[in-house]
């Protein structure tokens, strides 16, 4: 059952990461690869909501939308690969701060969405 609830929650994460993307980029053209910014920082304020609700919701909740969704909607080999791309092109400073963002930010969105859920259920 817990497989079922990952792939599910993964069904829907895969195909919002690609209309996120894509959409970000369209509005937003630039070296600095807005798109995946945007996905893993709304994922990581998902997952710390998924987390703070997951005792009050349960292990399947958490397979649903932490594993599943959050698994297939955010991105870390595409983050690697990009700031990859970014040193290879000569762009160390936007690299640099590309991947300092993208840690800074997602955990500071993580902790906003594990405070945000663990007030609202409180």
């Amino acid at each position: 059952m817990t497989a079922l609830l990952v792939g599910l929650g993964a069904a829907v994460g895969a195909p919002l990461r690609y209309l996120v993307d894509t959409a970000v980029k369209a509005r937003r053209p630039s070296a600095f690869p807005w798109g995946t910014w945007v996905i893993n920082v709304a994922g990581s304020l998902v997952l710390g909501g998924v987390v703070a609700l997951t005792p009050l919701l349960g292990p399947g909740f958490a397979a649903l939308l932490g594993t599943g969704f959050c698994g297939a909607f955010t991105t870390y080999s595409t983050f690697g690969w990009e700031t990859l791309s970014l040193l290879e092109r000569g762009r160390t400073a936007l690299a640099v701060g590309y991947a300092a963002a993208s840690a800074l930010v997602g955990v500071a969105a993580a902790l906003a969405g594990h405070a945000l859920l663990t007030a609202a259920a409180g």
